[in-house]
């Protein structure tokens, strides 16, 4: 999706300015925004990539002026919306107007630290070999979904040089859509600063993509000097 949230090489936005010794959370509205997207992702209505994907579909102007955790409330709101766990007004008013519909699992305090001790692995087994090896040269597709993707807008159409096979993971594109994990083989991608971004890239500086093996072609390698 070229939403709001692919911002890379696009001017007028100033610098990354990091925050020194930067919080977790910087209110308390803003950790219990992350435990109710938790829960809710638990419960197996949706998934990750689902999750990111409603906060790309946020409206451009939405997303930019809204800070981090905010983001995450209204694609949540949104979300419980679109699967029928609440309407409009319940979500307005804080109040149960209609009886809930069962989910599948509910989080309970107990099982949030294993949960996260155990981590949320996303690598598959895949059934064909790679495509690709480390030192080849790829093209990135120039591909424009109106779903969710993980390929970057700023490579896309431009060639780089694979450095690293990262084995097989769940593919987000589809996943995103809760249409299965169609797991594929990931890599990781170098471009050439200036290939990218012309004479604004400092000469030699490179940026490193993750990139799905159904977002490459494969180029022709370099003639011999």
């Amino acid at each position: 999706m070229n939403g709001g949230q692919d911002l890379g090489g696009m001017h007028g936005f100033g610098p990354v300015a990091p925050e020194a010794d930067e919080p977790r959370f910087h209110a308390p509205w803003e950790k219990r925004v992350f435990g109710l997207a938790l829960a809710m992702g638990f419960t197996g209505t949706w998934n990750l990539d689902a999750s990111r994907a409603a906060r790309e579909a946020l409206p451009p102007g939405e997303y930019l002026t809204s800070s981090y955790y905010a983001i995450w409330l209204k694609a949540l709101a949104r979300q419980v919306e679109a699967h029928s766990l609440a309407t409009a007004d319940e979500l307005a008013s804080g109040a149960v107007s209609t009886p809930a519909l069962p989910v599948k699992r509910v989080l309970r305090g107990e099982a949030v630290a294993p949960l996260f001790a155990g981590g949320f692995p996303s690598d598959r087994p895949v059934a064909t070999p790679a495509r690709f090896a480390p030192g080849e040269r790829v093209r990135a597709r120039r591909i424009n979904p109106a779903g969710h993707t993980r390929l970057p807008r700023y490579v896309r159409g431009q060639v780089g040089t694979v450095e690293a096979v990262h084995g097989g993971f769940v593919f987000p594109d589809t996943n995103a859509n809760l249409a299965g994990e169609a797991p594929q083989w990931l890599y990781t991608v170098r471009f050439a600063g200036r290939d990218l971004w012309g004479d604004a890239a400092e000469a030699g500086h490179t940026v490193s993509v993750n990139a799905f093996e159904s977002y490459l072609d494969p180029v022709d390698p370099e003639p011999a000097a």
